[in-house]
Formats: structure tokens, C-alpha cells, sequence
């Protein structure tokens, strides 16, 4: 076919780079770009930052090869884009200087101040997060540093967002494993971010980059179905163009009209959450009419559903009930002469200035000051942020918040629209309840909720709020409280929260009584003598890492199930230990390893365990594998020495080996495998895998499928599914080694529906 899209062809259009443009052409434009809507010509701080810059990073070069000074050009670029004041973009360019280069912090605000200085501090330190590999713990500490660094200077998340725009266009460099992660992380993160702060402009791009290598299958045969009929769709579109030009021109109604095609993650979305094909998607087409006042925009729509048959149900009034993050247009579907469906988007220029650039586009053009925003319609676009603020305040376990912020972050989510009895509208997850309402008008309406109304009706708790709904919430001051069934009914993070918290803040005495008890029967179970451990230097380690005030709270959060008793103990058993090892000397423990060289082969017979281990250099100790990591033949491998416990085998890129303090180092040791990695009788290992995947009937039973067929024994199986019937499944089972775990996971990868695997690494 002459119009065929294959995934080579679009490698080349897509990734592979021209010869790069030069940084000093590069700078013209970025100058160009900040002209057309900056009203001062003074740019001598913006040229100052990028000779700083370029000077700072002359020595280094990206991963294409080209100058690493075209990276934060094309950050500064961006910006000038969304038409950001100058401090944001002399940060853009200088983003990179404080952590990549020896300029400090110091340095950098007595050249360009503190304003300039606070953003590229900002940003900097946002640029360690780690999402996958870090422990949760750690992954929700930079989201509160992420969140709270946003609620100081929005702007700092605006450059981060130009940053990781132009990493991802530039993807193709990372490798393939590099790509998945980030490119999660992007729509986890960053474009839920960039779509509450209104900024379609870099939320549409980054999804479909994520897209592209999340899911590569699904991107380029969304690209080449969508390519294949392009001169008919075009066609069809500029059609559509011309008549709805002549009908607003003989209506009176001063226009500007043009078509284009849905992003690709946008037709996805649609896709997975309405379970369709791309045949099946009415607005794959849009055709957008811009007028100048909200007068005309109705006008426009009667005469638009006068030329054309609305299809029902499919016309959404955006302008009086705005999104979230206050995107206002008119959406309706409609038939075309030939029964294809199509979409018209109607709205004011503004209207489109904000879709574009939200919360950047009423940025105030300054000389100096602290380039705050105009109120009103910011603050609105905030309010979510105060929100997560206000979680960080509230919540202590670090599983919660971080499920909380991906929960309310979460892109395939719909809203639904409903209104007060007074006529105020609330914004919904779709599949809200009136528990839901009531929590997102008040903590103490949920609280003492005891029914509720829907269009004048009384209705059950767990009605699912349609789109116009009227709800009136009953209460009574009687109530004793929201039902723990009720987490299990709301569908918004914000009222689960607000549920948790009211039952740790009512019954904490009970939970503390109710702590107490599980830690005392957990360590009667696990043998554990509580005197040894619960000392007050023991309880103040596991309050600092669980940042509580005092130890009752810590009982309270056992007793409502923040934490669990078996994290407690073993942080205090393992102060513990910390505490005895420090008594024993390294010389003590260390004094087996044999320096030289001749007793090799001797050590080589005494390092050896029936497990197949050959560890270097040490004396009749035992041999052990560590469970955080579960090494198999063909994996490397180090040996940690313990203190009497002998030596316990790691995979070298395990966590815990990765993060051992340097003073600990020196109890590494060299180890390596006496069993062939492609082993298939003999010992088997035990190993654990993550196998994440869209939730389907059948879905487990294909997987164990592949087990039995290989006559491999599970030991154990976790699953978890998201409210987007997403699935993530945990199988421990046991191995002979590397080969025979790929052969395993190649055939898993096969099932349909299975998004990723990967291995625990501790």
C-alpha cells in the first residue's frame, strides 16, 4: 500500500536525529521565540545564562553525541513556548549547572540572584527521583519533596516538565529497559501533573511518548491504522472545514476553523476504557471553532447541530462547567454526510490560550519580583495540590500517600459532574458515590452522613453519581461515624483519606490497646523476647523512620493497620543487632579471610556449599542465600560476610548490596557458581518475579499454565488489581538457574495481556 506506516519508516521520521543544529542556532531561536511575546528587548541576563552554561558544560555531551548544551536549550526553548518570564528561562538554561558541573549554588545566585538561583535548586533536586528501584519508602518522600518544592514556585515543576519533555524526545538513546521505566514514570507522574496544571500543550506530547515505549506494539498500529486512510481523511476533514466556514459566514459569526486528528494516547484512552476498537471511537476526527466571546460560541453550536444530526449523549458543556484544571469548550459529536461521526470542539481564543498553556498562560511579564500568578483561575488550578499537601500532612505511612497522589494522578480516569442543592457543581472520579460527594464537600458532612437524596429521591450509599445529578446529603448529629465498609464503596482517594483519618483520630486509644496486643502475640509467635528489644533507643529508630511523635502513636498505626507489627519488630531487632556488631571488632569477625594467594584452593574446598557456591578467601563458614534478592546460578553474585551467620549470597545488583554503607564494604567478598547456568536437574533456587498486566478471565490460568507445563513449583502467588484493571502478580517459585528462568519469562511475555516482567532486586 502506498500510504502503509511501518514502525522502520517511522524510527527514521520520529528518531533518528539530522545532523544537530548548532547551539548558537539554536539560541537565535530560542531569542526569536522570546520576542514575539515578551514586551522588554533587555535580554542581557538570558544571554548571560547561556554562555555560563555552555561554558559550564563545554566538556560534555548527551548520549546522541551532540554538545550537552543543546539539552538546556531546548529546555529554554520550551519554556519561551508556554511564553514564561525570563527567571524561568535563565533557569531553564542553567538547570543543569549545579549538579552536572563545579558551579554551586552559591555561585550561580550571586551571578543571576535568588530568584533564579531557588528555581535551579528546585529542579535539582527534583532530578533524583528514582520510581521503580527505590523502596517505597524513599519514592514517597521525593514525591513530598516533589509537592512541596511545586507549592513554593510552581515554576519549578513547569521547567521540570520542559526537561523531561525534551528527555523523552530524545528516548531513542536510553536503553530499551531505561525507556520503560521512564516513560512509566512520565505517565504516572509528569503528564497527570502537566494536565491538572492545564498545560495541554506538553501533557499531549509527553502521553504519547509514553505510549510509544510503554506499549511500542500499540503505538506504531495506532500510527499506521490512523495513517493508512490519510488523503481520505483529509480529505473528509477540510470537507468539513469548508461547509462549517460557509455556514458561519452566513450566520454573521467571525470565526477561525481547522481539523486534525485525536493524539494517539487519546484514542487509546478511549479504547481501554470503553473497551473498543479504533472503528469504534466516534471522535477520532475534530474539527475546533474558535470565536471571540462565549455569546458566540452557543450561537456557533445551534448552528453546527442545525447543519448536522447530533449523536445523543455526545455533547459535553465544558464552558459552564469547566474541568478541573479549568479547560472550558463545547464538545459535540455529530454525523457527517457520509455517516462517518466527527467531533466540533467550540470555544473562545482564550479559552484556547488556557487549554494551551494553563497555568502558564497567565503568567505576568516582570523585570523583577517573585513572578507570581494571577489569582483566580490559578488557584482553582492549584486546589489539588493543596490537597496533596494536605495528605502529606495527614498521612504517615508512606504505601498510602504514595497510592493516594498515583490515585488521584491517575490519567485513565473520567470525571462526572454534579450539582448541590443549591446549584454549586462538584467535580467526581467517575463511579463516585454520595460518600464521595459528601466527603468532597466536608470531613464532618462524610462524617456524619447517614443518607442520602439524588434528583429529590432517596437512594442507597452506594449509588453510582451520574452526570446532573442534584444530591442532597442527610446527616445527623447522632451518627456515630463512617462504617469501615465504606472504604470499600468510595471511589476518591480524598474520601478514603478522610475515612482512615477519622477512624485513627476517634479511636486511637482502642487502636493503641489493639496495637499493643499484636505486637505482644507477634513476638510470642516468631520467638522473640520483647524485654531484649523494646528499649527506648530501639523505639525512637522506628518513630524517626515512620516520622511519629511519640511510641502510642506508633501502637495506634499497628492498630488501625497503618503499619504492621512485623515492620516495627524487625526495625527494633535490627537496631539491635546493629547495636551488638558494633561491640565485635571487624578484626574478630574478618580474621578468616586468608590473604594469600597459595591457600586459594584450599579456601576454594571450605568456602564450598552444597548449594553450588564457591566463596574466596574464607574458613569453614556456612553458605547461605539472601532472600531480599534470591540469586540463581547464572546471576552474579557477591558473598557479605555476617556476624555468626556465616556468609550470605547476594545478586550484585541487589538494593540492599547497592546501598551498604562504606563502612560496611569491607565485608565483601568474592563468590561465584560451581553449577552451569543452564542446569536442569539438581538444585533448584528459589526466585521471585513481578509480572504486571492488564486483568482479564483466564489470565492466571494461563500463566500457571506455563508453570505446570515446565514443571516448575509455585511456592507462593500475591495479586494485586487497580480500580483500571490493572493487574500486578508476585510469583515466588523455584528455578535451576538463568537460562531456564528466560526460557520461562519469554513464554510468559507471550500471554495475552501481560504488559512488563521484571525480577525482585531486593
Amino acid at each position: 500500500m502506498a500510504n502503509e506506516v511501518t514502525k522502520e519508516k517511522l524510527d527514521i521520521e520520529l528518531e533518528a536525529p539530522a545532523d544537530f543544529t548548532s547551539p548558537e542556532e539554536l539560541y537565535q531561536d530560542l531569542i526569536a521565540t522570546i520576542r514575539k511575546y515578551h514586551p522588554s528587548d533587555d535580554i542581557t541576563m538570558i544571554e548571560k545564562a547561556y554562555r555560563v552554561a555552555k561554558e559550564a558544560h563545554r566538556e560534555q555531551k548527551r548520549k546522541s553525541g551532540e554538545p550537552y548544551i543543546i539539552h538546556p536549550l531546548c529546555v529554554a526553548i520550551i519554556l519561551a513556548d508556554l511564553e514564561m518570564d525570563k527567571e524561568t528561562i535563565e533557569a531553564g538554561l542553567l538547570h543543569d549547572v549545579v549538579e552536572d558541573t563545579a558551579m554551586s549554588l552559591d555561585e550561580l545566585a550571586k551571578q543571576f540572584g535568588t530568584e533564579v538561583s531557588f528555581l535551579v535548586d528546585g529542579v535539582t533536586k527534583l532530578t533524583q527521583l528514582s520510581w521503580d528501584k527505590d523502596k517505597v519508602e524513599i519514592q514517597a518522600d521525593n514525591l513530598r519533596k516533589m509537592f512541596l518544592a511545586m507549592a513554593k514556585d510552581i515554576r519549578v515543576i513547569i521547567i521540570k516538565l520542559a526537561d523531561r519533555l525534551h528527555n523523552m524526545r530524545t528516548g531513542q538513546y536510553w536503553k530499551p529497559e531505561k525507556q520503560k521505566e521512564k516513560a512509566r514514570e512520565t505517565m504516572e507522574i509528569y503528564a497527570p501533573i502537566a494536565d491538572r496544571l492545564g498545560i495541554s500543550k506538553i501533557k499531549i506530547e509527553l502521553d504519547d511518548l509514553s505510549l510509544k515505549y510503554l506499549k511500542p506494539e500499540v503505538y506504531y498500529d495506532l500510527v499506521e491504522k490512523v495513517s493508512l486512510r490519510k488523503d481520505a481523511r483529509e480529505t473528509f476533514v477540510q470537507e468539513i472545514v469548508d461547509e462549517v466556514k460557509q455556514h458561519m459566514k452566513d450566520a454573521g459569526i467571525e470565526a477561525a476553523i481547522g481539523g486534525r486528528v485525536k493524539h494517539f494516547f487519546s484514542i487509546y484512552k478511549k479504547m481501554v476504557n470503553q473497551n473498543k476498537t479504533l472503528d469504534q471511537i466516534y471522535d477520532l476526527f475534530a474539527v475546533r471553532i474558535m470565536v471571540e466571546t462565549v455569546k458566540d460560541c452557543y450561537a456557533a453550536l445551534g448552528v453546527i447541530h442545525e447543519m448536522y444530526k447530533p449523536i445523543p449523549g455526545r455533547f459535553k458543556d465544558y464552558i459552564a462547567m469547566p474541568k478541573q484544571n479549568m479547560y472550558q469548550s463545547l464538545h459535540t459529536t455529530l454525523i457527517g454526510s457520509n455517516g462517518q461521526p466527527f467531533e466540533i470542539q467550540i470555544r473562545t481564543y482564550e479559552m484556547h490560550r488556557t487549554a494551551e498553556y494553563g497555568i502558564a498562560a497567565h503568567w505576568k511579564y516582570k523585570e523583577s519580583g517573585s513572578g507570581q500568578v494571577a489569582a483566580s483561575s490559578e488557584e482553582a488550578k492549584l486546589s489539588w495540590l493543596r490537597q496533596i499537601l494536605e495528605w502529606q500532612r495527614d498521612t504517615d505511612d508512606s504505601k498510602e500517600f504514595l497510592s493516594m497522589v498515583k490515585g488521584d494522578l491517575d490519567l485513565f480516569s473520567d470525571s462526572v459532574y454534579c450539582f448541590t442543592p443549591s446549584g454549586d457543581v462538584k467535580t467526581l472520579t467517575s463511579g463516585s458515590t454520595p460518600i464521595d460527594f459528601a466527603y468532597a464537600i466536608h470531613s464532618a458532612v462524610g462524617n456524619k452522613m447517614v443518607g442520602a437524596r439524588v434528583n429529590g429521591k432517596l437512594v442507597n450509599i452506594d449509588y453510582v453519581i451520574q452526570n446532573g445529578d442534584q444530591i442532597e446529603i442527610i446527616t445527623s448529629q447522632n451518627s456515630k461515624g463512617p462504617s469501615r465498609d465504606w472504604l470499600n464503596i468510595v471511589k476518591s482517594t480524598q474520601a478514603k483519606n478522610k475515612i482512615n483519618q477519622w477512624f485513627k483520630n476517634e479511636m486511637k486509644e482502642d487502636n493503641i490497646i489493639r496495637g499493643r496486643d499484636m505486637i505482644e502475640r507477634y513476638c510470642k509467635a516468631k520467638g522473640i523476647n520483647w524485654a531484649e528489644i523494646g528499649k527506648p533507643e530501639y523505639m525512637e529508630k522506628v518513630m524517626a523512620r515512620y516520622a511519629f511523635k511519640d511510641w502510642e502513636s506508633v501502637l495506634a498505626s499497628i492498630g488501625h493497620g497503618g503499619l504492621k507489627e512485623g515492620q516495627v519488630i524487625n526495625k527494633m531487632s535490627e537496631e539491635r543487632e546493629k547495636k551488638l556488631k558494633r561491640e565485635i571488632t571487624d578484626a574478630d569477625v574478618l580474621s578468616g579471610i586468608a590473604d594469600t594467594a597459595g591457600r586459594a584452593e584450599l579456601n576454594a574446598r571450605a568456602g564450598r556449599s552444597k548449594s553450588g557456591i564457591v566463596v574466596k578467601g574464607i574458613h569453614d563458614l556456612a553458605v547461605r542465600f539472601s532472600r531480599c534478592c534470591s540469586p540463581v546460578p547464572g546471576d552474579e553474585i557477591v558473598g557479605f560476610v555476617t556476624r555468626g551467620r556465616g556468609v550470605s549470597i547476594h545478586r550484585t545488583d541487589c538494593v540492599n548490596i547497592i546501598n551498604l554503607p562504606e563502612d560496611e564494604r569491607n565485608r565483601l567478598i568474592d563468590a561465584e557458581w560451581q553449577v552451569p547456568e543452564d542446569a536442569t536437574s539438581g538444585e533448584r533456587y528459589s526466585t521471585e518475579i513481578k509480572i504486571y498486566a492488564n486483568n482479564r478471565i483466564g489470565m492466571f490460568a494461563d500463566i500457571s499454565k506455563v508453570f505446570t507445563e515446565r514443571q516448575i513449583d509455585i511456592t507462593s502467588m500475591n495479586v494485586r488489581t487497580s480500580k483500571q484493571g490493572k493487574a500486578t502478580i508476585i510469583m515466588t517459585f523455584d528455578i535451576h538457574g538463568m537460562e531456564e528462568l528466560g526460557r520461562l519469562t519469554d513464554k510468559i511475555r507471550q500471554i495475552e495481556g501481560v504488559l512488563d516482567i521484571e525480577r525482585t532486586a531486593g
